[in-house]
């Protein structure tokens, strides 16, 4: 009696258990058949204006002409990126919330001790949206000729060649002590709160050189204001195709693609992370899309989530490797 008893008690436990993943997957295939019925947020860890905002304004653009539905930036500037990281992170997994990330996340994870969230466990990647460098500055009537001149200048006197970058921690202040690392240098960096601050330190002659994402910088290169020593990445930039690599230059080694991208909390559902990413894709083959990326020194470029992932992984290693090598204090 006691044994027929549990045997129906286990059928209807069973029975019951089925049931559920059946409704859990019917309200699955609800949602991801109707996605997206309301607006969607990509918010965005940097102030209106930038790189970031400029890439993620068009792309939102774009997306929400193909998805039927408003695609809205949401700026939260914050040291790292974290408030806009936490804010997609601790987001319901549905869709309607996504993160603009970027290689400044990877910088971020290497650089602090405590965050409100891991950046590799707690959110799906999308896909990539564009690929830009960091490039070395010097002003217009700077006695610098080259890479290897900066070097020798800066290597016989320290004090007086020494660079400029903006933010301590950021993705471009990374990139001048890796830049230290491979040349040897003993030189000061000096971190600046914005890049126009920046851009008045390199002409008053505070800083010898200054490392800066290329976006900010085309008008005052253009404009023969500044100019462009090399260019981070391992092949030149198609809009400044003079101006060399720093590997090109002398700096073996060299080699650093800043980027950007769209995420969504862990757990977000197949269906969806496809649908966006294929509409993601879409509007970065798009000519005006390619054209105004080009205009501020972005390779517009996208990709699966998985290749978004693998970029990320390996960014937070190269860092974290360096900060290790440099003995850097973490936040």
């Amino acid at each position: 009696m006691n044994s027929t008893i549990g045997k129906s008690v286990t059928w209807c436990a069973q029975w019951l258990l089925c049931l559920g993943l059946l409704g859990a997957g019917a309200v699955l295939h609800a949602q991801t058949n109707t996605y997206p019925n309301k607006p969607i947020r990509l918010v965005v860890g940097y102030a209106p204006g930038g790189v970031a905002d400029i890439t993620a304004r068009m792309v939102a653009q774009k997306l929400s002409d193909a998805l039927g539905q408003q695609v809205v930036v949401d700026n939260k500037p914050s040291a790292g990126g974290i408030v806009a990281g936490e804010t997609v992170a601790k987001a319901d997994p549905d869709g309607y919330t996504l993160l603009h990330m970027n290689y400044g996340n990877a910088v971020s994870a290497a650089m602090f001790n405590k965050m409100p969230y891991d950046i590799k466990r707690d959110f799906q990647p999308i896909s990539a949206m564009g690929f830009f460098d960091v490039v070395m500055l010097v002003d217009k009537s700077s006695d610098i000729q080259s890479v290897q001149d900066f070097i020798t200048k800066a290597k016989a006197n320290p004090e007086k060649y020494n660079i400029g970058t903006v933010s301590l921690g950021s993705g471009q202040h990374m990139s001048a002590v890796l830049f230290k690392s491979l040349t040897g240098l003993n030189t000061t960096i000096v971190p600046y709160r914005t890049t126009p601050s920046l851009m008045l330190a390199l002409k008053s002659k505070d800083i010898a050189v200054a490392f800066e994402i290329i976006s900010p910088a085309m008008p005052l290169i253009r404009g023969g204001e500044i100019k462009a020593m090399a260019v981070s990445s391992g092949t030149r930039f198609r809009g400044l195709p003079e101006v060399p690599t720093l590997a090109e230059s002398g700096v073996k080694g060299y080699n650093v693609t800043a980027w950007n991208g769209v995420a969504a909390p862990a757990k977000t559902p197949r269906p969806i992370i496809e649908r966006l990413n294929k509409e993601i894709n879409a509007a970065l083959a798009l000519p005006d899309v390619r054209s105004k990326f080009q205009d501020v020194g972005i390779d517009a470029r996208g990709g699966t989530p998985e290749e978004l992932r693998d970029i990320l992984s390996g960014e937070i290693d190269k860092w974290n490797n360096l900060v290790t090598t440099m003995k850097l204090e973490r936040q």
